[in-house]
């Protein structure tokens, strides 16, 4: 299974803010888009950084009352961990889990085309894993 497959079964689109944005702005595209991290891109194809619901939650401890105008770029991560389409899903959620992180860009020839979560990952995973016990359960049965 690749990250491709994943895409291409679920819509995994990249939500994103400018730089500029203020961590206000970022709160409203998380709560639009449903999601737990933003990209932070100036175009919409290259990657600034990455914000996430944790990272404001850990900015609320610096910046205190104050953080709802902070901007983004203060807060993002500016070395983000990016994947392809043609990764193996397996080991984007090994290289998720080993960094403690739950968002993962992908990128197509060097410009943003999505973002998977661990959550796509492992939904995907289960599939797999329910279809492989539903074909031996059919072939002990002889239901094949």
């Amino acid at each position: 299974m690749t990250v491709q497959r994943i895409m291409q079964q679920r819509p995994c689109d990249a939500t994103t803010v400018t730089p500029d944005a203020s961590v206000a702005d970022v709160l409203e595209a998380l709560e639009q888009a449903d999601v737990g991290a933003v990209v932070v891109s100036p175009d919409g194809a290259a990657i600034a950084g990455i914000v996430s619901e944790r990272d404001i939650v850990r900015g609320l401890r610096v910046f205190g009352s104050n953080i709802l105008g902070v901007n983004v770029r203060e807060l993002m991560t500016s070395d983000v961990v990016t994947c392809e389409l043609r990764d193996p899903a397996i080991g984007v959620m090994a290289k998720m889990d080993a960094m403690n992180i739950r968002h993962v860009p992908v990128v197509e020839n060097g410009k943003l085309a999505g973002m998977v979560s661990i959550k796509d990952i492992v939904s995907d995973r289960l599939r797999d894993v329910e279809d492989e016990v539903n074909s031996l359960s059919s072939y002990i049965s002889g239901s094949h």
